[in-house]
């Protein structure tokens, strides 16, 4: 069945117009009141460059096809412009714990673009000396003098978007990109010391087969990055005009799908590899890992992060961030999100101000979500309530899942079954409030 990703909850739907420009300055003066009495949370930064030379069929993402590179020095004007308001509301040199450049492709950006971008943020933000900096690179904007620069501009961590290493599937999708290309890279990247090397792949891609994907793990596993990410596709061509020239015959079969998914798990797992949950494994030094073991895993709007909750300021078209209990989104277009910011105005196009059931709520499910558990005890300090009373029905729910062994349920908590796993999205939604009819669920992918 459909469900959410729970990157964030409520999730991203839920957000609503009446959330502008006032309300997100409220959220960044309460925040710096907050760094004034020193209660405010540590800051990460994401910013987003929608720019691609060419458009992968598959991409659900928000990006601009162009061939057109000027157009990154005006963008780059725009997020300047983003920056001074932030800076007016919360203050110049604010520390930052974490910072990701996403896409589109943030590689469309030259080097020279790269470091004006570095050299702004670095002037109105203080990135800490452990900072995580990230960046995600698409293998065909890239080769070894790139890399180098991108580890000169401070960046530690790099994900490359691998997908598939079939030529057949890669053809169906519009991605073409050598194994041997990846392979250099990542070898580069080693040599050049980033702290992680991650790499994405998709289960479900037109094509695609059991056997063929089975080595693409063998490929990726030899790759030995440190980290993995495996993203189920999600075909909704109604909402995403690139996927409609996927043709829907050539989608793998749902047992193909499940099949590709357990030889993943198992082939990544007997290659060294620990399973974080849901969509991504890491190689048992890296920080990821560690955390899980310790139980400090986190997820935000990238997936799952070993940084704390963070205040995220989102920069650039269509980005999401989260500041105290408020989430928010710029908006979607570039002649949108330029019109905001010549007014003065932060470009916020929608939002959400959470209440104190979605603050419960959002504690259970990333709980369920990052450690795969959930004390009850632990929830009813943290927010005076009774769980049993409070969540009743949700946990008659949860007896019908331990039927079907994907839950354990005892008087004091709810564990995830390794079986479970598989179906973490499942789990979380007997928590979501706002997923009450089967036409909200429609909206999003399915779980498997």
């Amino acid at each position: 069945m459909p469900g959410p990703r729970y990157t964030s909850y409520p999730t991203a739907d839920r957000f609503v117009e009446a959330f502008g420009d006032e309300q997100y300055r409220r959220a960044l003066r309460q925040r710096a009141q907050g760094a004034v009495v020193g209660g405010a949370l540590p800051l990460s930064l994401y910013v987003h460059v929608p720019f691609c030379e060419s458009v992968c069929y598959y991409c659900a993402c928000n990006k601009i096809i162009t061939k057109h590179h000027e157009r990154a020095t005006s963008y780059l004007d725009l997020l300047t412009q983003e920056v001074a308001l932030h800076v007016a509301e919360i203050g110049v040199g604010q520390p930052v714990a974490q910072m990701h450049l996403g896409g589109g492709s943030p590689t469309f950006l030259d080097d020279a673009e790269l470091a004006r971008l570095m050299d702004m943020l670095r002037h109105h933000f203080r990135l800490s000396p452990q900072a995580e900096v990230s960046i995600e690179v698409d293998p065909r904007t890239a080769d070894r003098q790139r890399l180098q620069h991108l580890r000169s501009l401070g960046f530690n961590r790099i994900s490359f978007g691998v997908q598939d290493f079939d030529p057949a599937v890669q053809a169906a999708v519009h991605r073409v990109q050598p194994l041997d290309m990846v392979q250099a890279l990542v070898a580069e990247a080693r040599t050049l010391g980033f702290t992680s090397i991650n790499a994405d792949l998709i289960y479900g891609l037109p094509r695609q087969t059991p056997a063929s994907f089975r080595r693409t793990i063998a490929q990726m596993a030899e790759l030995r990055p440190h980290r993995i990410a495996l993203y189920a596709y999600a075909h909704l061509p109604e909402r995403f005009k690139p996927q409609r020239r996927i043709h829907a015959a050539e989608l793998p079969a749902p047992e193909d799908r499940i099949s590709m998914l357990g030889d993943a798990l198992a082939g990544f797992t007997a290659q060294g590899y620990t399973y974080i949950g849901m969509d991504h494994f890491a190689l048992p030094q890296d920080a990821l890992a560690v955390a899980r073991r310790q139980g400090r895993l986190h997820r935000n709007f990238q997936g799952y992060s070993t940084q704390p909750d963070c205040d995220l300021i989102g920069l650039g078209v269509s980005s999401i961030g989260r500041i105290g209990a408020t989430y928010s989104q710029n908006a979607k277009t570039l002649p949108e999100y330029q019109d905001a910011l010549a007014q003065g105005r932060f470009p916020v196009a929608r939002g959400l101000a959470l209440t104190r059931d979605d603050v419960v709520r959002r504690a259970i499910i990333m709980a369920l979500m990052c450690q795969g558990r959930v004390d009850f005890e632990s929830i009813e300090l943290a927010h005076l309530l009774d769980m049993r009373a409070a969540f009743a029905p949700e946990l008659q729910r949860l007896r019908e899942l331990a039927g079907l062994g994907l839950v354990v349920l005892s008087e004091h908590d709810v564990q995830v079954t390794p079986l479970g796993w598989y179906f973490v999205r499942a789990v979380a939604m007997v928590f979501d409030r706002h997923l009450q009819a089967d036409e909200a669920r429609a909206r999003f992918s399915r779980i498997i």
